[in-house]
């Protein structure tokens, strides 16, 4: 089974059409059809490493500011009791936690209402332990690697740059966000994931587009993922908002 990365962005893509929830649309046509789908979203940070365990788990609308239908808006995939605890196993019961609370917050969500929109895949997430830093999370990404080959989709949610301090309402795009998106995409081509780890190292345009690092880490565990013979490939690739990357990245 493939790996995906997408830049999922502001949250109207779930609703909007436009060049990228097409873009989504059209690389879920590309895969073949999940048994189920591992979601890695920069919007669930926890002490800790859990994933969800529930049977049928809740739409979260965790934004505000925007209009009715957004939030009217619900995924009623279901969920794979089975399958995280399998996850709980491959990773380890001493520091996996299986979660009966959290759900399906708008980084999976608004990803997967345009990608599959029947919600007819079961769907768990993973959280993101806070507490550990890039290199662990890539290292716990290689861990997964057993579940492409049961027909688990995962798909991580982030940003390349994400800085909403930096936000601008027109079209244009920062000059370090533009560099940024394109130094990690030369690097993920370059299949040199040490430097992509140690993103610190990559000069300003590093610090400008990862001030936080919650939307850059689940690319860390989609590139963990990477086998030696997988095909890469760019199905979006436009900075918006001025520093917003909607890079999306599939892997095999």
């Amino acid at each position: 089974m493939p790996v995906l990365f997408v830049g999922h962005g502001n949250p109207m893509n779930a609703i909007e059409d436009n060049e990228f929830s097409a873009a989504w649309e059209k690389a879920a046509r590309s895969l073949p059809t999940p048994q189920a789908i591992l979601c890695i979203s920069a919007h669930w940070q926890t002490d800790g490493t859990y994933v969800t365990a529930m049977e049928h788990p809740r739409t979260i609308h965790d934004f505000y500011g925007f209009p009715p239908e957004l939030y009217a808006q619900d995924y009623p995939a279901s969920g794979a009791p089975v399958l995280a605890r399998s996850i709980q196993n491959i990773l380890g019961k001493d520091r996996v936690g299986l979660d009966h609370q959290w759900g399906l917050d708008h980084g999976a969500w608004s990803v997967l209402c345009r990608m599959f929109p029947r919600a007819d895949i079961p769907v768990v997430q993973l959280s993101l332990d806070r507490r550990m830093g890039p290199s662990a999370h890539y290292e716990l990404g290689r861990k997964l690697q057993d579940l492409r080959r049961q027909g688990v989709l995962i798909i991580a949610s982030g940003n390349v740059v994400h800085n909403l301090g930096h936000l601008s309402w027109d079209a244009s795009a920062f000059d370090w966000a533009l560099e940024f998106d394109a130094r990690i995409k030369a690097l993920i081509l370059a299949g040199d994931h040490t430097a992509i780890v140690n993103y610190k190292d990559l000069g300003p345009a590093a610090k400008l587009a990862v001030p936080t690092d919650e939307h850059y880490l689940p690319l860390l565990y989609v590139l963990a993922l990477q086998a030696p013979d997988d095909a890469v490939s760019f199905f979006a690739e436009k900075v918006t908002l001025g520093a917003i990357s909607m890079r999306s990245v599939k892997i095999g």
